[in-house]
Parts: C-alpha cells; structure tokens; sequence
C-alpha cells in the first residue's frame, strides 16, 4: 500500500483535498492511505509515508523537510501546485503523487 501526506498550516484545506484524492484512487481501484495533517503534527505520519506534498501555503518549509525527510534516503518532498490545490484537484494531484513514489 502506497502512503501519501499533505500538510498544511492546519490540517484543514489538505482534508478536503484528501477526500478528492481518496475518491480518484477508488475509481481507479487503487489501494492507498491518504492522510493530512499541519506541519506540528507531522511527525505523528511521516514514518509512514511514501512522499510528502505540502500546501501552497507552507511551500516555505520544503528546504527544510527536504532535509529532514528527502534526499537520497529519504521520500520525495514537493509543493502541491497552486492550481490544482485551489481547484481541488484530487485526481491530477494522486497521479502526480503517485509518479512521484514510483
């Protein structure tokens, strides 16, 4: 099973992200665990998880979980693009998660 995290400032606005995301990976008949948090709470998920997409909002912390988390040990550490986190956009968001972990 692939693990993918968002985190935001809160937690909020990534949830309902998540939903959007977990409804795209049902209709391809995928089985992933989706879960957001806020940046205080990340290390409660992070052990699990395949690859870490942060908010918009908190693309200031990417240097800084990258290092925690990424490089060549670690899980891919990216910023979810403007747009499709303002749309909504679960399903464009799975994909690009998921050709991350692969």
């Amino acid at each position: 099973m692939k693990n993918i995290l968002l985190v935001c400032a809160a937690g909020m606005s990534t949830s309902m992200l998540v939903n959007k995301m977990e409804k795209a990976a049902e209709s391809k008949g995928e089985e992933i665990k989706i879960a957001a948090t806020s940046g205080g709470e990340i290390k409660k998920y992070i052990g699990e998880a395949d690859v870490l997409l942060l908010g918009p909002q908190v693309s200031y912390l990417k240097d800084d979980y990258t290092k925690q988390y990424g490089g060549s040990d670690g899980i891919p550490v990216e910023v979810i693009n403007s747009l499709d986190y303002g749309t909504m956009n679960g399903e464009k968001v799975l994909n690009w998660a998921l050709d991350l972990i692969n």
